[in-house]
């Protein structure tokens, strides 16, 4: 039977190239794909549709900062179909970016310049707010909107005659010192971004210890440096459109360059092909490419604390109880 591959995120840039790249490793496969909103969805889906015709594609609509739209996502999803093989968590925001021209002299000065500049470590700063749900905007976006969607399709992912697994969009900004367990939604830092992303981290390697005995597998992927929506908030186009030769270039000396959707979706599709079972599930796996143009992918052991991950998802498993006591008229 056809496999059925739920990919939520902003549905372009890597989600975009991920739905492509899916089909043209597997055709058969059934895409829901999961955007904020109608317009985009059907856009995404005439795209994808545009290049193979012939493929099962449908949408869902779900908006990730929005716990009210998830649960009834997620009770649409359980309506329309008996069991889930893949799903990719891709959603993530960046909001207000800051540079700190400051720091980077500074590593420049300091020879840290590269690993600044291929981990945004000390130049990146974020401004966050409280959503609608009372939430840190970053974290409930980038990690708990998806862990609710989780949690409220597990019925769909565990028990099934074959494994299904939940493959997160992560990054190589994720840093322990970024994240802390007495503020986890990063209220009181500037570098929510990276907090959300360690958070991730954290979340995915517990999944593994609680779900891999009923058949469900958690993975953690790095994109690298893809020139999107995202990135391109950072800084003015017009200077992104100066930097991008010297880009090029850096990409001989920084592996994780990818720069474009198709390169930065490498890992998420190596999992696509991969038995969960023989995957590390204290490794994330990160798109490269070569100077030259050639993609692979690099596995690099996370940064985890196994103690710390236990002790978060017992925060997130409290904080789902309180948001589900509030939205009690949209579950089953």
């Amino acid at each position: 039977s056809a496999r059925l591959s739920l990919t939520p995120s902003h549905c372009s840039g890597v989600g975009l190239a991920l739905c492509q790249r899916l089909l043209e490793e597997d055709g058969r496969i059934h895409l829901c794909i999961a955007c904020r909103n109608e317009h985009k969805s059907e856009a995404t889906r005439d795209l994808i549709l545009a290049t193979h015709p012939a493929a099962q594609v449908s949408t869902v609509e779900v908006d990730l900062g929005n716990l009210a739209s998830i649960l009834r996502a997620a009770r649409e999803l359980r309506c329309r179909f008996q069991r889930l093989d893949f799903v990719y968590l891709n959603a993530g925001i960046m909001p207000n970016p800051h540079v700190n021209f400051k720091a980077l002299w500074h590593g420049l000065l300091t020879g840290r310049v590269l690993h600044m500049l291929t981990t945004a470590e000390g130049i990146m700063t974020q401004t966050d707010r409280l959503n609608g749900d009372g939430l840190q905007e970053v974290f409930a976006t980038n990690l708990f909107g998806h862990f609710m969607l989780v949690r409220q399709l597990q019925c769909l992912l565990c028990g099934n005659e074959k494994p299904s697994r939940l493959i997160w969009t992560s990054s190589s900004n994720a840093r322990e010192s970024a994240f802390s367990l007495s503020d986890y939604q990063h209220a009181k830092g500037q570098e929510s971004y990276s907090s959300s992303k360690y958070a991730t981290d954290l979340t995915s390697v517990v999944l593994n210890r609680k779900f891999n005995g009923q058949g469900l597998y958690s993975s953690v992927v790095c994109p690298g440096l893809v020139m999107s929506n995202m990135t391109y908030s950072i800084l003015p186009i017009f200077l992104w459109k100066l930097l991008m030769p010297i880009m090029w270039l850096i990409r001989f000396f920084a592996k994780t360059y990818t720069l474009t959707p198709y390169n930065g979706a490498e890992a998420h599709v190596w999992l696509f092909k991969q038995k969960p079972e023989y995957l590390d599930s204290l490794v994330k796996y990160h798109s490269c490419t070569s100077g030259l143009g050639r993609c692979y992918v690099e596995p690099r052991k996370m940064d985890v604390d196994e103690d710390t991950a236990e002790k978060f998802y017992q925060k997130l498993l409290e904080l789902e109880e309180q948001t589900l006591e509030k939205y009690h008229d949209l579950l089953d």
